[in-house]
């Protein structure tokens, strides 16, 4: 009889096309025994990518605080007493030296994030001005400013644009639980005019919120159903903040967040997984199961928008200490 300890996953798996993915069929991986999941998913990353190269992107906010949405997870919301004071745009000048000094740290992606629903068109001049003077250093270039509508996703893409930023959070029954301002298809919608616009798609979620093993499973179920996989998908760990409703949500245990990663991985074996908030509460040994389970990308920065950030330093060592390089940065 077999056991679950014996229970066996193909190392050379035929990964689904997406819109192929079941909750039954993700659920069955996620709960494979440890050691048969990490095999899977790091045969995968193997045959998609160089197992010990990671990317290096800096974040920088370009507009803090007095967002109007609602996000129980969020610091910059308008809805919570956080202590975060709302700033004006950044001045495109200032963006660029910031972006230029990320590219000499080694960073190769820039990202930039704004605290809005929206963008208004009196801000379009300037959020296109930025992308393209950080595109003219030779970085890859991402934002994420809330909701986009078709017109402002083709203009974002003619300057040059290159990813996207719009995670879904978490899963759709989950959803409510967390944002009531917009929904859930508000946010497939804006990945929609996103992908038609051209730009690659940046999607990922939040784990550790409350919600339940189901949730983080179908969560990339829907990822991975969408017409194409995310090119990047970036997996964040709560980082609990006083004055937000989540600021005291139980953390959610090491090996399960791995094991999100290593699905997200295996469902989605040719996206980058982005290892992303909550890195300051993680050991190197998490740290390190995380990348042997597929991620290959990282934020680097003292900072992440508003949350705190392993240095450059403290990654410069764990990459020493595994034999991982970063990403060079390809010519344009």
């Amino acid at each position: 009889m077999q056991t679950a300890s014996s229970t066996q996953i193909s190392p050379q798996p035929q990964s689904p096309d997406p819109g192929a993915w079941t909750l039954e069929k993700a659920q069955a991986l996620h709960d494979a025994p440890f050691n048969n999941l990490l095999f899977l998913a790091q045969t995968v990353h193997r045959q998609n990518f160089d197992p010990n190269k990671v990317q290096l992107s800096r974040l920088l906010s370009i507009k803090t605080g007095g967002c109007p949405e609602d996000c129980g997870y969020c610091s910059q919301s308008a809805h919570h007493e956080t202590g975060l004071k709302a700033s004006k745009l950044m001045e495109v000048r200032r963006v660029i030296a910031e972006a230029t000094k990320a590219r000499d740290a080694g960073a190769t992606r820039y990202c930039m994030g704004a605290a809005w629903r929206n963008p208004k068109a009196r801000d379009m001049d300037a959020v296109v001005a930025m992308v393209e003077g950080v595109k003219a250093l030779g970085m890859e270039t991402c934002m994420t400013l809330g909701m986009l509508d078709l017109e402002q996703a083709a203009r974002l893409k003619q300057a040059g644009l290159d990813y996207y930023n719009h995670n879904i959070d978490t899963s759709e029954r989950y959803y409510s639980e967390i944002i009531s301002t917009r929904s859930f298809a508000d946010r497939l919608d804006t990945l929609e005019h996103v992908r038609q616009s051209g730009i690659k798609v940046c999607c990922g979620g939040i784990v550790g919120m409350g919600e339940e093993a189901i949730d983080r499973i179908d969560m990339l179920v829907t990822l991975a159903n969408l017409p194409n996989h995310p090119e990047s998908v970036p997996i964040n760990m709560l980082m609990a903040i006083a004055g937000t409703p989540l600021a005291e949500a139980r953390p959610i245990e090491p090996i399960e967040f791995v094991r999100v990663i290593a699905l997200a991985r295996i469902m989605m074996p040719k996206s980058d997984i982005r290892l992303s908030a909550g890195r300051t509460a993680m050991t190197d040994e998490m740290q390190a199961l995380c990348f042997f389970a597929g991620a290959n990308s990282i934020f680097v920065g003292d900072t992440l928008l508003t949350a705190d950030n392993p240095g450059e330093d403290k990654d410069s060592l764990l990459f020493r200490r595994l034999g991982i390089e970063p990403m060079e940065l390809e010519a344009q």
